[in-house]
């Protein structure tokens, strides 16, 4: 008989596994409203950490470093709202203008869907949202979502200050631990430094696009380029789909003011300046501080919008990569799952050199079926 083993079977682990993951996604869903502010607080101290190491290396005391790390980052995100208080009302104020437009759209729209068969009651209920009064109440209701994020600021505060103030610890903890738990520090060490390249290069990546996005739209005149600057740096965040969202909203506006050649402009622009950015200038910088494919990215990207809402998309890779540290770099029977993830520094490696190899195979057989001296007098290889 065969020997019986105490592991479970493949299938039970994975449906196990799976069970767990959809418990905990509910779980963390249902407290989303205190988790996601925890969550951006947690980045957001893993990015400000340099600064208090580097105060502290000139002499500066650690009450005092701690102190002014927290001053820089309530300045940032006090900087970050008034800026969307101040690009929110430019939006507000100029939108009565455009009724009139608005108006014809929808008449234009609702007379090209009952051209197609479609029955006025649904073409109207389908066009009433272009009403600048239904925008309005959509974008009040986006307003409410915002400032029920800002309802958190206190928790977002005071985790701020208790985080940066348990920092200071960080360093012995893991020496700590690194005493049982080496490939846990060493995963961890690795996530911090990782994400946080990550977020500063995407950050300044973002100011930078939002800015040069802002700027060319007030060169052609588009409303509220300050709104879609700023819309444009968010979304710089939001990998792969970011950029859709980021372009609608300044092409119908650009479509409104200067008609088809303003939004050809748009579209040429906004391409340029992400296809730059986000697919040159970004994956240079970052090299490998995300080993995420494409697909996974993206998943990412649905999934904690899905658990945490809006700050889920944003945070999607930090997030991700947590995930990743803990449940596969930390642990060394599990490593070996890291290729599948997305395409690791050996993986490249292996890649290039295979591809390399492929090219070599394919000159060699090129050059005996041409060279004259490989064919039988039939024409067919000696």
């Amino acid at each position: 008989m065969p020997r019986m083993s105490g592991a479970l079977p493949r299938g039970v682990v994975i449906l196990v596994g799976l069970a767990a993951a959809t418990i905990v996604s509910i779980g963390l869903s249902g407290i989303r409203s205190i988790f996601a502010p925890v969550l951006l607080t947690f980045i957001l101290t893993i990015c400000a950490h340099p600064v208090r190491s580097y105060v502290q290396k000139r002499g500066v005391p650690q009450g005092l470093a701690t102190g002014l790390v927290i001053a820089v980052m309530f300045a940032l995100l006090a900087g970050f709202t008034l800026t969307v208080i101040i690009a929110v009302g430019q939006f507000v104020g100029m939108l009565p203008h455009y009724a009139s437009q608005f108006e014809q759209i929808g008449q234009d729209i609702s007379a090209g869907l009952g051209a197609l068969g479609i029955g006025h009651d649904q073409a109207a209920a389908l066009t009433a949202t272009i009403d600048p009064r239904n925008v309005m109440t959509l974008l009040a209701g986006a307003l409410g979502g915002v400032f029920s994020i800002s309802g958190a600021l206190v928790i977002v505060l005071t985790m701020m200050i208790l985080m940066s103030a348990d920092a200071v610890y960080i360093p012995t903890i893991l020496h700590q631990l690194g005493a049982r738990e080496p490939h846990l520090v060493t995963a961890l060490t690795e996530y911090a430094s990782n994400v946080r390249r990550y977020m500063v290069v995407t950050t300044v990546l973002g100011v930078a696009q939002g800015a040069l996005n802002a700027l060319s739209l007030w060169i052609l005149n588009v409303p509220a380029a300050l709104l879609w600057g700023l819309l444009a740096f968010l979304c710089s965040f939001i990998p792969n789909v970011g950029y859709f969202f980021a372009i609608i909203p300044p092409l119908v506006f650009g479509f409104l003011v200067g008609g088809w050649p303003t939004l050809i402009a748009v579209i040429i622009i906004y391409g340029v300046i992400n296809a730059v950015v986000q697919s040159v200038i970004q994956p240079r910088v970052v090299g490998q501080a995300v080993s995420l494919s494409q697909t996974i990215t993206f998943f990412s990207v649905l999934f904690w919008a899905v658990i945490i809402g809006p700050i889920g998309a944003i945070l999607a890779i930090p997030l991700t990569l947590l995930g990743k540290a803990l449940l596969i770099d930390a642990d060394p029977q599990t490593r070996f799952w890291r290729p599948t993830l997305g395409p690791t520094g050996e993986t490249r490696s292996i890649k290039k050199l295979s591809d390399l190899e492929s090219k070599h195979s394919r000159q060699a057989a090129h050059r005996a079926s041409s060279d004259p001296d490989t064919q039988s007098p039939e024409g067919h290889p000696a």
